[in-house]
């Protein structure tokens, strides 16, 4: 291993411009990827800020006693699926709707609303399926009259996130695909370099692993370092985006540790793959 860092660390020295170069194009590609990641994120985002609003909403018959209602209460509260239940009271419902609806204010005069339990749903229980049995349970209690939740809205919501996960699983993986590529054909270059070294290496029983190392750990830093640089240039694009057009969210710490992270391992992927066709040539040979 020491032997291994110190010839990366010579061939640093070597050909510094194009390390540093090396650096460059991986930080790039990586910065596209990265690009894409707070894309993804940002609209990860958007949608949860969405479904946090899908709520069902239950209203109750005229004259419901309020032991009838606490008691519905408490069964809702019970329910797994449900997060939080709130209860409008006739008075409070057209309180609201005058507030929302000002320009009916004097329709709304004298009018009657039904009061009303309003349930919102836990993260990963708003899908169409859980919020319609939900609702159908929620339509066998007798002092229920109606309950509406949107249903069309919810299944288009669900629809559009489920599109938007396959749509970022399959750019994600092309992107990532794209830096291996960049990664491999950077260290390819490097090993071009040092063809006549490698042949003398392979005359005097170097084994694979022992050619393959400096290599592998120059791929390894190398798609750190670019890591690093993509995070910086991430960041600056966010800060930008943020100042001139809208506010944006950036990755927090465990993400860009772990998109730092990614980068280191599609450096050694890719290198390990440049490496391995390199040596097959040069064995063939």
């Amino acid at each position: 291993m020491k032997l291994a860092l110190r010839e990366v660390i010579l061939a640093f020295r070597r050909a510094p411009l194009m390390a540093i170069l090396g650096v460059v194009t991986i930080g790039f590609s990586l910065f596209a990827f990265g690009l894409f990641g707070l894309v993804a994120l940002n609209i990860r985002t958007a949608l949860r800020e969405v479904e946090d609003r899908v709520e069902i909403r239950a209203f109750l018959v005229e004259g419901a006693r309020d032991t009838q209602v606490e008691a519905l209460m408490r069964r809702l509260q019970a329910d797994p699926a449900v997060a939080t239940v709130g209860y409008v009271s006739p008075d409070s419902a057209l309180t609201r709707a005058r507030a929302e609806l000002a320009e009916f204010r004097d329709v709304l005069d004298g009018a009657f609303l039904p009061g009303s339990v309003e349930l919102r749903l836990r993260e990963g229980r708003r899908d169409p399926e859980t919020v319609a049995a939900l609702s159908r349970r929620l339509q066998t209690y007798a002092v229920v009259e109606d309950v509406r939740y949107g249903r069309e809205w919810v299944e288009k919501l669900y629809r559009i996130r489920n599109i938007a996960a396959l749509v970022g699983t399959v750019l994600g993986s092309v992107f990532a695909l794209v830096a291996v590529i960049i990664i491999g054909s950077t260290i390819r270059m490097a090993i071009l370099a040092r063809t006549r070294e490698i042949e003398i290496m392979r005359l005097v029983g170097a084994t694979n692993m022992f050619v393959r190392l400096p290599y592998l750990i120059d791929g390894t830093l190398k798609g750190l370092l670019g890591g690093i640089l993509a995070a910086i240039l991430s960041y600056g694009t966010t800060v930008v985006l943020g100042r001139s057009l809208m506010q944006t969210q950036f990755f927090d710490a465990r993400q860009l540790l772990l998109g730092i992270l990614a980068g280191g391992l599609l450096g050694l992927i890719g290198s390990w793959g440049s490496v391995g066709r390199h040596l097959r040539q040069v064995w063939r040979d």
